[in-house]
């Protein structure tokens, strides 16, 4: 059985056919096509940017580089975490011992 939907959805102007496993993932796909038309809108009203590509490129590059932070940090979380679990072992093991 195949539960493949085929959707269109417009970014910037252009219409694009997708294929999706579900509905679910429909409802993550048109999330994310609103927050990319809201940039772009955003770059077009704050910015004198003409050509859509360019328009486009920073859109990209703003997804891309909250996701780097956003790794960046998670990272960080993690190693903090490590850090602090050494410490409260290092106690348990001081006192244990």
């Amino acid at each position: 059985m195949n539960n493949n939907l085929k959707i269109k959805v417009t970014i910037g102007d252009r219409v694009y056919p997708l294929t999706i496993n579900n509905e679910s993932e429909e409802e993550g796909i048109r999330k994310a096509v609103k927050k990319i038309n809201d940039l772009i809108k955003n770059f077009e009203q704050n910015y004198e940017i003409r050509d859509k590509q360019d328009v486009l490129a920073m859109c990209a590059l703003q997804f891309a580089s909250a996701n780097e932070v956003k790794s960046i940090y998670n990272e960080l979380d993690t190693k903090n975490i490590e850090n602090k679990i050494r410490d409260i072992n290092s106690i348990l093991e001081s006192r244990l011992s």
